[in-house]
């Protein structure tokens, strides 16, 4: 999410290439050995929520592919915090990889001195697998309908308009707080537990806006009980072809979660490509691409090199979020 990080010499697939010095027959052995038994995907997240979903998506195929089953395990705890730890300790030996997402990889470690890994430095990036876009709603009684009128109201009346989130350090809340940066307002946070009271009270009138992901604004959106000023990522929706982005709207926010595949630091070249190439033919499989649009996951694959430059940016970009909206050291665990 720029929601739109070199760090150690292995992180990403370019570096690899310049730090590491393989013969043309060591280079080739690995990747034909590999796999010789089953692979573990570690999803930070419970079983049946969006981030498990798309893993399971990929999995099967992915699986299929290299000729050995892939395993995706729900490691749910901490805001994803355990599934990356683990990850990030595990051998690199192309065994393990993490399917993850912008919360644990790369807000969190802004949000929190205490996460014990460094995204930049202890993974190796493969791919970014998918977009997910989050659409900026209001209450029907707040007299903006455009994100240019929501901000002159912001900045008429300065702390008075506020917007709702499921956390501190979710992805809706950054989103808002990343707004906030760009266009010199400060709407004021209200935060519950989950994003489902979150929307609840903005339907009530309690709250004036929030973030929310587009499958959960659809139906609110198309019955009137929520108004879409705009979508958070950096093309419209196909599901809401006449609402603008953020960015069209003359901000610069690219508010979008997003989830791509990593494994340990100092992963073989030969691994690297072998993964690489493996997702890289799932994630244009009509079927699979299908199925990750079905739940308004936008297919998103990158090169390795792509992704580690996707990861600096966004490292980056919340640092200066977390700094600027003085939230060092309070997010929710």
């Amino acid at each position: 999410m720029k929601l739109v990080s070199p760090g150690s010499l292995c992180v990403t697939y370019a570096a690899c290439i310049t730090c590491a010095t393989f013969s043309p027959l060591a280079a080739a052995q690995p990747a034909q050995a590999y796999p010789s038994k089953p692979i573990r995907m570690i999803v930070p997240g419970a079983p049946g929520g969006l981030t498990d979903l798309g893993a399971r998506i990929l999995a099967p195929r992915m699986g299929e592919l290299l000729g050995q089953q892939i395993v995706a395990d729900s490691r749910s705890g901490a805001a994803g915090l355990i599934a990356c730890d683990i990850v990030a300790k595990a051998a690199a030996d192309g065994y393990t990889l993490l399917f993850g997402f912008s919360g644990p990889l790369v807000i969190l470690p802004a949000l929190n001195s205490a996460t014990p890994y460094d995204t930049v430095k202890d993974f190796t990036p493969l791919t970014l697998v998918a977009t997910s876009p989050y659409v900026l709603l209001v209450h029907p009684g707040i007299a903006a309908k455009s994100v240019k009128e929501l901000i002159a109201l912001a900045k008429a009346q300065p702390g008075k308009l506020n917007y709702a989130s499921g956390g501190v350090g979710t992805g809706i809340h950054m989103s808002a707080e990343l707004l906030n940066l760009q266009a010199g307002v400060k709407i004021v946070h209200v935060t519950y537990k989950s994003a489902l009271p979150a929307m609840t009270a903005l339907m009530a009138g309690e709250v004036d806006m929030m973030f929310v992901g587009l499958s959960q604004a659809l139906p609110f959106v198309k019955s009137g009980k929520l108004r879409a000023l705009a979508m958070g990522g950096t093309k419209r929706a196909a599901a809401l072809p006449d609402l603008p982005t953020i960015t069209e709207s003359g901000y610069a926010v690219d508010a979008s979660g997003w989830y791509g595949v990593v494994a340990p630091r100092n992963l073989s070249r030969p691994l690297v490509e072998k993964l690489h190439g493996v997702l890289t033919q799932v994630l244009n499989e009509a079927s699979v691409m299908q199925r990750l649009n079905d739940h308004a996951l936008v297919p998103a694959p990158s090169t390795p090199e792509q992704f580690a430059a996707f990861l600096r940016s966004e490292v980056a970009t919340w640092r200066k979020v977390v700094e600027a909206a003085g939230l060092k050291n309070k997010s929710n665990l």
